[in-house]
């Protein structure tokens, strides 16, 4: 069985699965690359969505099958994904976990956005090796590999929040949604012997930016400048109309006091009215006088 098969909780939100879930849209033609057993996938089916996958192990790539619509068994760093994958193309493709395996993500996001439909998106998650718990190991001289976790035996790139982010400028990418999983220093399956650090260490670690964030789970969308220029000049007609709307609507109302003035006035010029204003002064004279 592959190290990688799961259960998926997702009513438990603070993990990296439930998160890139969250990021999908129902009923999404998706691409998971680094599908495993097929897990994620099953999740994605379930909302409505159709997923193909990319899988390196032939074992669980075969456990996948039965989620997948199309299934490519290969190396991602290899793969000719043209030959692959034809005229295929998804509104997201999905990396949870991946590209910390890889020598080359930048060579690898590059290649697979070529499948990535207009408007499209990337769902990502990314352990973070700014975690709390490897600082304070590496205050202790320790870096141990594990089968799982930021310490998988299997990575061979490391991430924090800025080199995320310079993978996606890289790659023509932005952030459109940015999130974190968390997980205190101390409760991360990093060896730490907390009781041999010095006194108040824990806590100045804890208080780091990103000490407490285990993962990065984002949706990136392409940088388009030409699109971003587009988007503005809309904005900017939109505001134009909205002023328009808001001069004209001043405008009626200028008008309509106006003709409420002229109206008034010609009330107040009529024979009715100054014989009514006689009267209305001696009302006046005689409540001054019985007061």
């Amino acid at each position: 069985m592959s190290q990688y098969d799961t259960t998926l909780d997702l009513s438990v939100s603070n993990t990296s699965h439930a998160q890139v879930l969250s990021l999908v849209p129902a009923g999404s033609d998706v691409l998971d690359v680094g599908c495993a057993t097929g897990y994620l996938a099953e999740a994605l089916t379930a909302r409505g969505c159709t997923v193909s996958g990319v899988e390196y192990d032939p074992e669980a790539a075969e456990k996948a099958r039965p989620h997948l619509q199309h299934l490519v068994v290969g190396d991602l760093s290899t793969m000719d994904v043209a030959a692959e994958f034809g005229d295929r193309t998804y509104d997201v493709l999905v990396f949870a976990d991946v590209l910390e395996h890889v020598a080359d993500p930048a060579d690898v996001l590059r290649r697979l956005l070529t499948l990535l439909r207009p408007g499209g998106s990337v769902v990502m998650s990314i352990p973070n090796v700014a975690h709390g718990s490897l600082r304070l190991a590496l205050l202790q001289g320790r870096w141990q590999y594990t089968e799982v976790g930021l310490l998988d035996r299997t990575h061979i790139r490391f991430f924090t929040r800025r080199s995320v982010l310079e993978l996606l400028a890289e790659t023509g990418l932005a952030a459109a949604d940015l999130r974190t999983t968390f997980r205190d220093p101390l409760d991360a399956d990093v060896e730490i012997d907390a009781a041999a650090l010095p006194p108040g260490v824990v806590d100045w670690v804890r208080a780091q930016e990103d000490a407490t964030t285990f993962q990065f789970v984002l949706r990136a969308v392409r940088d388009d400048a030409d699109a971003a220029l587009s988007r503005a000049v809309a904005e900017r007609e939109s505001l134009r109309s909205q002023v328009a709307t808001l001069r004209d609507t001043a405008e009626r109302a200028r008008a309509e006091r106006d003709a409420a003035v002229a109206s008034l006035r010609e009330v107040q010029g009529t024979l009715g009215w100054r014989l009514l204003r006689v009267p209305r002064s001696l009302y006046g004279k005689v409540r001054g006088g019985a007061r």
